[in-house]
């Protein structure tokens, strides 16, 4: 299976991450890490490197993780779009390699956010949106209680449970349990009663619907159709991309219950010919339950609004209808900050066969979909493999 768009000329040939967990060491030096890996997977070197894409440093992203590898690109992108970054940036990277404009680019992101203890749970009285000052007055939590506000319109609107919503967590925690990366739980299951007990952050939301805070960096390195062919691994193509950008402030959000994803998944598939029943492995921002949640319903593998029934039997589960976040997701695995290059290295080595315990058998397609802002922004990857 070969793409057959603007994406054609492309292929990812190398995947890997940095050191997760806690590293006490600086997000540039992740970075480089999970290049060097991801390199040596595909079996380049950083001299073969002419386009780098990525975002999370405060200041020049790409220019000041150039300097730090030590190499000069002729292609870069820093687009931000938050935990969407990543599906975006591997789409621009194909589209330069297509065009010519580069041979071999990679994708990077690195963050030490638990070493550095950057991450805060505060308000949202934020000068560089000016329309928190609108919120602050309510004293929500940022970001979780704009997700409980989602979560909550979710039940409201339909009969969607607290139970339902950790059936995500526990089958996050299932899958992490096959995952030799993932972060400290040394075998340590989940259940739904142990989501529901845990604290209440924001109601609806336990601290067991909440993600992870870890260190951690990813790289994914991409080349031309043509190189490809002659490196280490089996290529992995982008069959499909689309995006799109609903609101900036929580309260702009059209409906609660629908995301941008509807529009990013339509564009996806239909560059790929492909439906959601043609999808083999689904890797899905899992920032908060409901965001997963909110995701599957707007990608189409269930209806509007159906999505906590369409969980509720396990289907998410290993073993279950629906591979879905098959390292453990932001959850229970890693979430470094922004989680959307870790979605991208699974799916890769889902299609590669390399996914070791958490292996889907003859998996030949994936959807990776990640979600930036607080909800506002969606993108849609659809890869595949040759066999």
């Amino acid at each position: 299976m070969t793409a057959t768009n603007a994406y054609a000329g492309a292929a990812i040939v190398g995947v890997a991450e940095s050191e997760l967990g806690v590293t006490d060491q600086s997000a540039l030096g992740l970075q480089a890490q999970a290049v060097v890996r991801a390199l040596d997977d595909a079996g380049l070197t950083l001299s073969d490197v002419d386009g780098i894409a990525t975002t999370g440093i405060p200041r020049f992203p790409a220019i000041q993780t150039a300097e730090y590898l030590g190499i000069h690109p002729a292609w870069s992108d820093s687009t931000f779009s938050g935990g969407s970054s990543f599906e975006v940036l591997t789409a621009r990277a194909a589209e330069a390699i297509t065009s010519g404009n580069a041979e071999v680019v990679v994708v990077v992101y690195g963050s030490n956010q638990r070493s550095a203890r950057s991450r805060k749970l505060g308000g949202v009285l934020d000068p560089m949106q000016p329309e928190s000052q609108f919120d602050a007055p309510f004293g929500p939590l940022s970001p979780v209680s704009f997700y409980a506000l989602a979560a909550q319109r979710h039940m409201h609107q339909f009969g969607t449970t607290s139970e339902q919503l950790a059936e995500v967590a526990v089958a996050a925690r299932e899958w992490a349990l096959l995952n030799p990366r993932a972060y400290r739980y040394g075998g340590k299951p989940l259940s739904v009663d142990d989501v529901l007990s845990s604290p209440v952050i924001s109601a609806p939301l336990h601290a067991l619907d909440c993600c992870l805070v870890t260190d951690g960096g990813g790289a994914v390195v991409l080349t031309s159709a043509a190189r490809a062919a002659d490196l280490r691994r089996r290529p992995v193509y982008v069959l499909g991309h689309g995006e799109c950008s609903t609101h900036h402030g929580f309260t702009q959000m059209p409906d609660l219950t629908r995301t941008g994803a509807i529009t990013s998944a339509s564009a996806a598939f239909r560059q790929a010919g492909l439906g959601p029943e043609d999808i083999d492995v689904v890797q899905v921002y899992d920032s908060f339950t409901i965001t997963a949640l909110l995701s599957l319903e707007a990608l189409g593998f269930c209806g509007h609004g159906e999505g906590g029934d369409f969980i509720s039997d396990g289907k998410l589960r290993p073993g279950g209808s629906l591979p879905f976040n098959t390292t453990g997701g932001g959850l229970s695995y890693t979430h470094p900050g922004m989680f959307g290059i870790f979605l991208i290295i699974e799916a890769v080595r889902q299609l590669r066969c390399e996914s070791e315990e958490r292996q889907i058998p003859g998996a030949q397609t994936a959807v990776c979909h990640g979600t930036g802002g607080i909800l506002s922004h969606n993108a849609t990857l659809i890869l595949g493999a040759d066999r």
